[in-house]
């Protein structure tokens, strides 16, 4: 697949849409990459599957000492499965934080484009919080906020979709933290560990929610960029309005040859 990028000649509007697009692709790349890695975890389950029990010998080389020296007995199948299993759940865990990380940057991406358009900048693409770790610099999630109020204002069709989804993206977010302070106490009652568990089941949303919140705010960004757009549209429809009139002035009779 090809995506059709804006010409470098193309409306200020047409860019930023492209880079907003890309936050939103690689939020995609991730959710995708992250539910594979599910159900390879759940396929290398040692419960689910039939092991063979066959055995083999492992024999150490005439160089082996001690401990070393002795031979000693292996069962394949039930090395690879379990082996796979981790190696699966490390794709996992690592997967789901990439996912979350990309989709927060798709919402604040968004949400920051949806900001300045109205507030009369003309961004070329979306700008993050970057970080350097002294190995790699990286972008970081911004702020999610997009105005919610404002797009009730203006009749938004989304608006009441766009609060939901937002306020459901806070829900889980604020999970998350009650979660991390709860585990960051010096002594965690049976009752907080118990909490702790529900928050950290709300805060696992929090991918989902973002990208779902992401994607309701491209369309938002749609909506903004309505006036920019047709403001482009007159700006076009004039020039060749008085191109045409300088041409019937250049053709009349006695115009300039």
């Amino acid at each position: 697949m090809t995506y059709n990028l804006a010409p470098a000649n193309a409306p200020w509007f047409e860019h930023l849409t492209d880079s907003v697009d890309a936050l939103g692709e690689a939020a995609r790349e991730w959710q995708l990459a992250a539910s594979a890695a599910v159900v390879a975890h759940e396929q290398m389950n040692p419960m689910r599957r039939v092991l063979h029990d066959g055995k083999v010998t492992g024999q150490p080389g005439p160089d082996a000492v001690g401990w070393n020296a002795r031979p000693f007995r292996r069962s394949p199948h039930s090395a690879a499965v379990y082996e796979l299993q981790r190696l699966y759940l490390d794709a996992r865990q690592r997967t789901r934080v990439e996912y979350e990380h990309a989709a927060l940057l798709y919402a604040s991406g968004a949400a920051w484009a949806i900001g300045q358009v109205r507030a009369g900048a003309q961004p070329t693409r979306a700008a993050l919080p970057a970080e350097d770790d002294g190995r790699k610099r990286a972008l970081v999630p911004g702020s999610c906020d997009a105005g919610v109020e404002d797009f009730k204002a203006d009749h938004f069709s989304k608006a009441r979709l766009l609060e939901d989804a937002y306020d459901r993206l806070l829900e889980c977010l604020a999970a998350g933290r009650q979660a991390e302070d709860i585990g960051n106490q010096e002594y965690v009652s049976e009752r907080d560990d118990a909490e702790a568990a529900e928050c950290w089941a709300v805060a696992e949303g929090t991918a989902d929610a973002a990208y779902a919140y992401g994607r309701l705010l491209r369309e938002a960004l749609g909506f903004v960029l309505l006036g920019p757009r047709q403001a482009r549209l007159k700006q076009l429809a004039e020039q060749q309005a008085a191109e045409r009139a300088d041409q019937g002035q250049t053709d009349a009779p006695g115009g300039e040859l």
